[in-house]
């Protein structure tokens, strides 16, 4: 007969691992009984407008990537519209994001949609898909000029009650590695990695084992070794929230450039809120994009140059040559998976035909 209490999923194996690193460590019960859900939530029938936005990050990295833009639309808004901003898996599970956008229990979203199981063709496109950029100014790009906000808008337009405002850029995606180095696509072999679902997929050609645990997890299922890294962001988040302190090596090739990050609101949500106040929201949108590109931009040229955390490897020119040809036949697959993801697919290759031929700076 089956232990009804034998844990055979391995992201419950890591919850159940860290439950014991945090009793044993004197935290226990107190910590876990902090992060149970808030009080229901009766939305207001009087100004100010009171919103809750959840966002797809930890703490430690919200503090740059929706912090600064939610502090200065509170105070851009004198009273008229205040956001309380919770942080990844604090109101809902990440992967419950959408579903409790959609049913107005949250008011809105900063997320990709391959995290957040969005219902939409194009799902596969947000976080990290391998090759679509090479830059952060590529994201951007490609919704003003390539046709990416069309496509965004014409999917979310068949979605009751969600309405994206706005796509930007994040970090671009690297391998970090707790004590196992990756000199070849071999030892990718049997990685377990925490990261997104796309890159995860592509990546799972090599072997690599993607691993999907709330995000406050990672660090410990990683000192437990219930983890042996993370495939999920750069260098400046892997400095950042402490990641870099127990991962020993960092693979410097890249699988793609740039993250796709959106924000989404409730569609009934979004209609209570008077036209001035969805521009001051739109503005603070930008701000906050303007301010990552920067953050990240900067801090991944500094980090692998003058940081001093992991040690860097590399893969072989053959295979890094070899990943860049298997690429092209996931291009296909995805491309064939439905006429709006070949639009996409399109796009990015039209856009990577025009700065290889523009040539440097854009190659």
């Amino acid at each position: 007969m089956t232990d009804s209490k034998t844990i055979k999923d391995p992201s419950e194996a890591i919850l159940a691992t860290r439950r014991s690193f945090l009793g044993k460590a004197g935290l226990g019960a107190g910590v876990l009984a902090g992060s149970t859900l808030a009080a229901p939530y009766v939305k207001a029938q009087s100004a100010p407008i009171k919103w809750r936005l959840q966002t797809y990050s930890g703490a430690p990295l919200g503090a740059h990537v929706i912090k600064p833009q939610i502090e200065a639309f509170n105070k851009a808004a004198n009273g008229e519209m205040e956001i309380e901003l919770y942080y990844a898996d604090q109101l809902v599970p990440t992967a419950d994001l959408f579903r409790a956008l959609q049913s107005g229990t949250i008011d809105a979203v900063q997320s990709d949609e391959a995290t957040m199981a969005s219902p939409v063709d194009i799902s596969v496109f947000g976080g990290y898909f391998p090759f679509a950029t090479r830059y952060s100014l590529d994201v951007a790009s490609l919704f003003q000029y390539y046709g990416l906000k069309e496509i965004w808008e014409e999917a979310y337009a068949e979605v009751d009650n969600v309405t994206w405002l706005s796509t930007g850029a994040w970090d671009p995606l690297h391998i970090f590695t707790v004590d196992k180095p990756i000199r070849s696509l071999a030892d990718m072999n049997g990685l377990r990695v925490f990261g997104v679902p796309t890159a995860g997929r592509f990546l799972s050609r090599y072997g690599l084992v993607p691993v999907t645990i709330p995000w406050d997890n990672v660090e410990v299922a990683m000192q437990t070794g219930e983890l042996d890294g993370v495939a999920w962001c750069g260098f400046t988040e892997a400095y950042e929230v402490g990641w870099a302190d127990v991962c020993k090596y960092a693979l410097n090739n890249s699988v793609t450039g740039a993250w796709f990050g959106s924000y989404f609101a409730n569609t009934e949500s979004w209609a209570k809120v008077p036209p001035h106040l969805q521009e001051l929201f739109r503005i603070t949108i930008d701000q906050s994009h303007y301010y990552r590109n920067i953050w990240y931009w900067g801090g991944e040229a500094k980090l692998r140059v003058e940081g001093q955390k992991m040690e860097l490897t590399q893969l072989p020119e053959a295979e890094w040559q070899q990943v860049l040809k298997d690429s092209e036949s996931f291009y296909d697959e995805i491309a064939s998976s439905s006429p709006r993801a070949g639009k996409v697919v399109d796009a990015f290759k039209k856009y990577a035909s025009v700065m290889e031929k523009a040539g440097y700076p854009y190659r």
